[in-house]
């Protein structure tokens, strides 16, 4: 048995990115929750992180679409909006993957934790926010929705303006006790959707939620080390690691030792919105502690990776 922090990737919540509806999502969490009770079991303590870019960007520009056409509208805050995508998100895993244990005979509980990210807020990330997030805007739009709401925006690869935040590293998870209790009792949790809302800590120790993203591939490391997982399993939508990827000498590997993976990331192998996260948050595990492991795979190979067959394995040594 294994203890197994399992980061779904965008495509295990939206299979289709141009359909968009809260059933489309269920019905791909239905298929989802598959792959995730087919490790339950066999006997693995599951813990389940995910993303959530598409959803906090659907509640984002529902506000803004509003403020910007009613000077009475206001625009809510990105951490409550970072909230209520974890909540919707969480709802519809917890539905899919209790479906699945029921059809399968298995008596376990599943529970969502809206959880909370410390952040240090002299992140070098804050100096130069380049995360994009929301609608896009025209200048004078967007003119208007700075004035009206403090945004930083700026203008997006010749598509328009779009507000951008910071993304900062983890520091801590607030709610990590929570977590780890309901983890040793045999339950399976859901947590740190969308990377967790960024907070900064006050000098009284009180809590204070900022506009900003945290890498889920990041986040998902943290609580894996926290909870001292096995296995770091990340989801994306490729079988295996790729150097030189979609050109005529591609390679995918099987096993990276954390030299190799230093090597790939310094030649500039994994893109910066892609896999290069990915290849950090598998890197920052596997040096964490002896016998850990980090593995990348895709959603539909998850079994016969965690047997060996596929995927790309990141440990200290191969």
């Amino acid at each position: 048995m294994s203890r197994i922090v399992v980061a779904l990737g965008g495509n295990a919540l939206q299979a289709n990115p141009k359909d968009n509806s809260a059933k489309a999502q269920l019905i791909t969490c239905y298929e989802t929750a598959k792959s995730i009770v087919n490790l339950v079991e066999e006997g693995n303590e599951i813990i389940v992180t995910h993303g959530n870019g598409p959803q906090v960007g659907q509640i984002i520009s529902t506000y803004e679409i509003a403020a910007l056409s009613d000077k009475s509208k206001t625009v809510m805050p990105f951490p409550e909006c970072g909230a209520m995508s974890q909540g919707y998100i969480g709802y519809h895993l917890q539905q899919a993957i209790k479906k699945e244990l029921i059809k399968r005979g298995i008596d376990k509980q599943v529970a969502t934790i809206i959880t909370q990210v410390v952040v240090d807020k002299d992140d070098v990330g804050f100096k130069n926010p380049t995360k994009p997030i929301g609608s896009f805007f025209s200048k004078e739009q967007a003119e208007i929705m700075m004035s009206k709401t403090g945004y930083l925006m700026k203008e997006d690869a010749g598509r328009g303006w779009r507000r951008v935040v910071a993304s900062p590293l983890p520091i801590t998870i607030v709610e990590e006790k929570v977590i780890k209790t309901l983890v040793e009792k045999g339950h399976i949790v859901i947590t740190v959707g969308g990377g967790g809302i960024p907070e900064i800590e006050n000098n009284d120790g009180t809590l204070q939620g900022i506009a900003a993203v945290i890498d889920k591939d990041f986040a998902s490391e943290k609580l894996a080390e926290i909870i001292d997982a096995d296995i770091l399993l990340i989801l994306t939508g490729v079988e295996k690691v790729a150097i030189n990827f979609n050109k005529e000498n591609q390679e995918n590997i099987s096993k990276i030792d954390i030299d190799e993976a230093y090597k790939y990331i310094k030649e500039g192998q994994f893109a910066a919105g892609s896999m290069l996260p990915k290849i950090k948050a598998a890197v920052m595990f596997a040096e964490s502690k002896n016998g850990r492991q980090s593995l990348i795979t895709s959603l539909e190979k998850v079994k016969e990776a965690l047997q060996g067959k596929t995927g790309t394995i990141i440990s200290k040594k191969c």
